[in-house]
């Protein structure tokens, strides 16, 4: 009997064991395979990039023009900017950044400009920096100089208005606007005198350039006498200084030889303003019957009595320029 029962105990043991002391080995996955390599990216195409300056004659550009340049990046790429650099005598005078768009035979193009508003040696050139699509490259630099125009009475012109603002830098103060007129003519005048040039109201192409340049400025004299007054009799001018420097250079006519201006250290003490019976104009008064005032004629040399003759149109604000106690030097 217990033979018999042996067996179906054993098997009744074996169904009450849990269920994983049964389970089977679990074997081993085999690793996933590995992704194929990526493809190497392709190097972007080499850039080559060139540039052009227009609007010139003989190499030279007038001043106040507007200088043109435009340029080429070969191949073209969507989406690419190229830097445009001006210099002016060495150095970078602006920098600009500029699209490049289609263009011929699968090149892109693109443009800039410069308004040439001094004297100078003037340069331009044009740099593509690598981008994933393309290659860097960069240009050498293409120059150019300035050519100065002269200028007649009447003109009204840009290169008028800045022929204007730079006598103005020097004390010749000849008014705003854009016209030659004839204010601008009696300051043409003053700098002739006082660079002992030709005594007219001509402004030809070399004094425009030194005048742009800044050149041919009054040298003062008492630069230390505070605000004053100067009569270079040699130089027939007028030149009104504060600060040492000049502020206001006015053409005169002095003493003739028979009549001569005195020279020395003076000072304003009286006025007469409009006309007086000797035709005189706002007369300032610096010593006995000396003065500073207008008349009606002005020549380009010393031709008055013994006063500083001044132009009708300029002596009104000559008149409310100077000051009682303000000392004028003549010599």
């Amino acid at each position: 009997m217990i033979r018999r029962l042996a067996p179906l105990l054993i098997a009744a043991a074996l169904l009450a064991l849990p269920a994983f002391a049964v389970a089977a080995p679990t074997q081993p996955q085999s690793p996933a395979p590995k992704p194929e390599a990526q493809a190497k990216a392709e190097p972007a195409p080499k850039a080559t990039v060139t540039v052009e300056v227009g609007g010139l004659q003989g190499g030279k550009a007038t001043i106040w023009d507007t200088v043109p340049v435009t340029g080429t990046v070969s191949p073209y790429a969507p989406g690419q900017r190229v830097e445009v650099v001006f210099y002016l005598n060495g150095k970078p005078l602006v920098r600009h950044k500029v699209a490049v768009t289609p263009g011929a035979n699968g090149a892109g193009k693109f443009e800039s400009s410069v308004i040439v508003r001094e004297d100078g040696r003037y340069a331009v050139s044009a740099k593509h920096a690598a981008t994933p699509q393309l290659g860097a490259d960069s240009t050498v630099r293409k120059s150019w100089t300035v050519a100065f125009p002269g200028l007649k009475p009447g003109e009204c012109s840009q290169v008028v208005q800045g022929f204007k603002a730079a006598l103005a830098q020097m004390g010749y103060v000849s008014g705003g606007g854009k016209c030659f007129n004839g204010r601008l003519g009696r300051e043409v005048l003053a700098y002739r005198k006082v660079n002992d040039m030709d005594r007219t109201q001509k402004a030809g192409p070399g004094l425009v350039r030194s005048v742009y340049r800044g050149e041919g400025g009054y040298h003062v004299k008492y630069p230390d006498a505070g605000e004053h007054a100067e009569v270079p009799l040699a130089k027939q001018v007028l030149v009104l200084i504060k600060n040492g420097k000049p502020f206001a250079i006015y053409p005169v006519s002095t003493g003739k030889p028979s009549t001569p201006t005195i020279t020395g250290h003076y000072e304003f003490y009286r006025q007469e303003p409009g006309y007086n019976s000797e035709g005189m104009y706002y007369s300032f008064y610096w010593h006995n019957g000396y003065a500073v005032h207008g008349y009606a004629e002005v020549p380009n040399y010393a031709a008055s009595h013994g006063c500083v003759r001044t132009f009708i149109a300029d002596q009104p604000r000559i008149y409310e320029q100077l000051h009682f106690g303000e000392s004028i030097f003549v010599f």
